[in-house]
């Protein structure tokens, strides 16, 4: 199929774009940027926005660069980006690197980025889960100005944010990771590059032997991805192995309230729930 009619518009400016995104937002008005979810969903006519504004030109948009404590990521950074660990961003670069190679298949990897998919909100995306489990801020610009919004606030719900019609996602700040922080995921799907229907990202110190300041995020399970606080006390004083991991993976499927589709029933989710925070555990863990 073809997408319905549409207007496009690539402004060079962020004013400009902004500006744009204020008037025709009324009217359906979509951001461009990656173009890997709505593209497919407008050739499909499940989306016809009558205007696109395209910001790949806009200048600045593609920064990627730490800024105090927090590695700033731009709105038109592509996944690609993160496909080798920078050593400049530390254990937060590696566990990025660790997480990419999950998302799709390489063709989308280069076109698609992070803001995006954070924008789009998919229950299964993984840098949705990155950001709620590492406690990410959301930056989003309007012409009238830009508010910060923390992951714990941004997600609503499948495929909703706290993101207003006119707003654009300008960029996410993802807080570094002290030296010596474990990190594991793990994500289970049918096929390779396939939608996850369950995963899991952890982070956590070891302190004197035992667990400090645990971390633990599931993603494609719920509505929205959302850290697990009872995992998270089921590890914490904890010594690091299999005692603990499986008694977080046990406090998970307790505590999760699953999706279910034609195919996944919300009993095999929440079992799932367990399997994949024990083995992001032990992955953070080797």
């Amino acid at each position: 199929m073809k997408p319905a009619a549409f207007l496009y518009h690539a402004p060079r400016t962020l004013e400009a774009a902004l500006t744009l995104l204020a008037e025709v937002a009324p009217q359906d008005g979509r951001i461009l940027a990656g173009g890997q979810s709505l593209v497919p969903a407008m050739a499909f006519r499940l989306a016809r926005p009558t205007h696109l504004v395209d910001i790949n030109g806009v200048a600045g948009l593609d920064r990627l660069a730490i800024d105090g404590n927090v590695l700033s990521v731009g709105a038109t950074v592509r996944h690609a980006a993160f496909h080798k660990a920078d050593p400049a961003f530390g254990v937060l670069g590696a566990l990025l690197a660790d997480v990419v190679h999950n998302i799709a298949h390489y063709p989308i990897r280069t076109r698609g980025t992070m803001c995006g998919s954070l924008a789009h909100a998919d229950p299964a995306s993984e840098w949705c889960l990155t950001a709620i489990t590492l406690g990410a801020e959301m930056v989003a610009k309007t012409a009238k100005g830009a508010r910060r919004i923390p992951a714990a606030d941004y997600f609503q719900g499948i495929m909703s944010t706290a993101l207003e019609p006119d707003e654009l996602l300008a960029e996410v700040r993802l807080p570094l990771l002290a030296n010596g922080t474990k990190h594991g995921f793990y994500e289970f799907n049918r096929r390779a590059g396939d939608f996850a229907i369950g995963m899991a990202l952890v982070t956590y110190r070891v302190e004197n032997g035992k667990i400090a300041d645990a971390h633990v995020g599931i993603g494609g399970i719920e509505g929205s991805p959302r850290r697990v606080p009872e995992a998270e006390a089921a590890l914490n004083g904890q010594a690091p192995g299999k005692v603990a991991f499986e008694a977080a993976g046990k406090a998970t499927a307790a505590v999760v309230d699953p999706i279910e589709d034609t195919q996944t029933p919300a009993s095999y989710r929440r079992d799932l729930a367990a399997t994949v925070v024990s083995r992001a555990l032990e992955r953070a863990a080797a």
